[in-house]
């Protein structure tokens, strides 16, 4: 699959406006539907938000950062067959979101305990190599800085600034008018030279004409504001990946607990507790799925009478124990 990829500048997301980087990804679409992206006028259009720098990551990186994920799906699928989080455990959904980082973090901590007995060396990958000096007359490879405009020719009269840049792509001038991009051109340094140009119909009869143009109302072009975007400069370093095997701790754990054998003792109670009656049940209680969540809770709860449990756990490594703060035999 052939990709394009469109390394955006920095755009506010979310009711905070916090700053993220737009790249988008565009491939030809085939005679299957998509699983993914929107498709408009055969082409499959992908975004992907990132916060990573431009300046140490290309559009191309976080995208292959981004698919690269796939290679942790074995690890996903070991972590819910182990931890099984799709249990329904809550009849609340914060309860069950508060079960799925719980099954999250004993899966993580074991992962962590099993490297600081059994320790690894770390692994260190060239994820992409180092990018060489880019032509100053192709695109370069992680887009632009954002646009800078002209300053005030004139005093009193408006200046690119003054122009706002929409979402759309277009500008917006002072008066309200819109503005469109209809030339692109690339300086030597590798810069790239939108030039945005209003309508004559909309310019004519602006009350802000003499502010806007060079010659007042006797012009007979419309306005115009050329946008300069230079390119962002990458670091000439390769990216590197460094991490350790996780998957060989995960079987060593599985075959630990395989190995492991758990005796619980219950003490008989201090006191005894008098006969109860026979308790006649009805189809309601007797079906344990319909009983509420506070009937629930009041049959599994422990009576304050009940001896002490104790539990023993063989076949546990001496050094696990004690980094858990356990007795040991």
């Amino acid at each position: 699959m052939v990709r394009s990829l469109y390394d955006c500048p920095e755009v506010p997301v979310g009711p905070e406006g916090v700053l993220y980087r737009v790249v988008v990804a565009t491939h030809q679409a085939s005679q299957k539907k998509s699983p993914v992206g929107v498709t408009r006028a055969g082409i499959v259009y992908e975004l992907f938000f990132t916060n990573l720098p431009q300046q140490a990551f290309t559009a191309s990186d976080v995208v292959e950062l981004y698919l690269h994920r796939g290679a942790f799906e074995p690890i996903l699928s070991d972590e819910d067959i182990e931890q099984d989080p799709d249990r329904w455990c809550s009849h609340a959904a914060w309860g069950q979101e508060a079960w799925q980082i719980i099954s999250q973090w004993v899966w993580n901590i074991r992962l962590e305990l099993g490297h600081q007995l059994e320790p690894t060396p770390v692994r260190t990958t060239e994820f992409a190599p180092a990018l060489p000096p880019s032509s100053p007359h192709t695109a370069p490879p992680s887009g632009y800085a954002p646009p800078h405009v002209g300053l005030p020719w004139k005093a009193g009269r408006f200046s690119g600034q003054d122009f706002v840049l929409q979402p759309d792509g277009t500008l917006r001038c002072p008066a309200n008018q819109k503005l469109i991009p209809h030339e692109q051109r690339r300086e030597d340094d590798g810069s790239l030279r939108v030039v945005y140009g209003a309508s004559i119909r909309s310019c004519r009869p602006c009350p802000l004409r003499e502010q806007c143009q060079w010659n007042g109302n006797a012009t007979a072009k419309p306005r115009q504001v050329s946008v300069l975007l230079h390119p962002l400069q990458v670091g000439s370093a390769p990216l590197l990946w460094r991490d350790w095997s996780r998957r060989a701790h995960w079987r060593a754990c599985l075959q630990l607990v395989r190995h492991q054998r758990i005796e619980v003792s219950l003490l008989s109670p201090t006191t005894t507790s008098p006969g109860e009656a026979e308790a006649i049940l009805s189809r309601a209680q007797r079906a344990h799925y319909r009983l509420p969540w506070q009937e629930r809770l009041a049959r599994n709860a422990r009576v304050s009478i009940a001896g002490q449990v104790t539990i023993r756990l063989f076949g546990v490594p001496e050094s696990f124990a004690t980094s858990l703060g356990l007795a040991t035999a």
